[in-house]
């Protein structure tokens, strides 16, 4: 098995990249990323010392080199997680959304065609994200069959992306498949994300920005369940089909921040309450959608994949991770 990471050196895609290494079928792993403000070699420290691990800095727009890396590592799996991620940004600036998400999507889609022309067992998996199925209300949960209605230059670059990977299945017989997961958190997940800021904001004793009134809802992920969600549909799912992934932990996200302040609190032996004063409510995100719910009754079903991280434990560990990388950056 050789295996293509697009983003390897992001959040999610360095922790799936060591959990790749574990895997003792694997015989080679190439991490493609070109390195932009989300990507960084440092989330990967000590991989490079296995021999079954390559690294390649290309960007997902240059289609020339992204056939290139595919041929020459003769890849025989491919996991597209790169993608320009960050809803704030994709509001202030769309087009580098469009361009990666989009364009680099589709200069895979072509290299994997172009390299697998005789249906010899390959497979794609395109990992996308629940946004692109819109808001909920205070009911419900997002399905497999739920219709897109993306609200944010980010969900909709996503949604461009998915409905052309199911395209290149239907019209080319290409052998896709897809997941749509719910936030996750976890180590190595950049700066901006939401729980990153606000275990910053708390070990620094800054403010802590909570967009609106808190109430918006999401359903939380850690990203070791991910990986392994994700390994299992690329060896067991069935090609052409979607599968969500999700843990049920669906919190307010005033809830969840006071939930890490107090944990900060813990880890670093500070009065308890402390970090909670520091919350202060910040002027809504514009299309901010409400409530996030996925159902992952299928892929629990079909493939038996089971969520082990439960949320409060998986928060405190990952505030563990963060205070710890802290106290190591400044004291050099």
């Amino acid at each position: 098995m050789r295996v293509l990471v697009t983003g390897g050196a992001g959040f999610i895609g360095s922790n799936l990249v060591r959990y790749l290494l574990a895997q003792p079928q694997l015989e080679r792993l190439v991490n493609l990323d070109c390195l932009t403000y989300a990507g960084n070699l440092q989330n990967l420290a000590g991989v490079d010392g296995d021999a079954r691990y390559v690294f390649e800095q290309v960007d997902l727009r240059d289609a020339d080199r992204v056939l290139d890396t595919m041929r020459r590592h003769a890849i025989t799996r491919v996991m597209h997680l790169a993608a320009e991620s960050h809803v704030d940004r994709s509001i202030a600036a769309p087009g580098a959304f469009m361009h990666t998400n989009v364009i680099g999507t589709f200069n895979l889609l072509e290299a994997a065609r172009a390299c697998w022309p005789s249906g010899g067992g390959e497979r794609l998996l395109h990992v996308s994200t629940d946004e692109v199925y819109g808001s909920l209300g205070r009911e419900g949960l997002f399905s497999e069959s739920t219709p897109y209605s993306p609200r944010s230059p980010y969900s909709a670059s996503k949604a461009g992306a998915d409905m052309l990977v199911r395209a290149y299945h239907h019209t080319y017989g290409l052998p896709v498949l897809v997941t749509n997961c719910s936030n996750n958190y976890g180590p190595y997940q950049h700066a901006e994300k939401l729980i990153p800021t606000v275990i910053g904001a708390a070990i620094r004793e800054e403010p802590i920005p909570v967009y609106g009134d808190g109430m918006n809802v999401r359903d939380w992920l850690h990203v070791e369940d991910h990986c392994r969600a994700l390994w299992t549909v690329l060896e067991r799912g069935r090609v052409g089909e979607t599968y969500n992934v999700g843990a049920n932990n669906e919190w307010a996200n005033l809830r969840l921040v006071e939930r890490i302040a107090d944990a900060v609190d813990e880890v670093m032996g500070r009065r308890p309450g402390r970090s909670r004063e520091l919350i202060n409510f910040v002027p809504d995100r514009a299309g901010h959608d409400r409530r996030y719910a996925i159902d992952a009754s299928k892929l629990r079903e079909e493939l038996g994949w089971r969520p082990e991280h439960e949320l409060e434990a998986g928060l405190r560990d990952t505030v563990r991770w963060y205070v710890e990388r802290a106290r190591a950056t400044a004291t050099g």
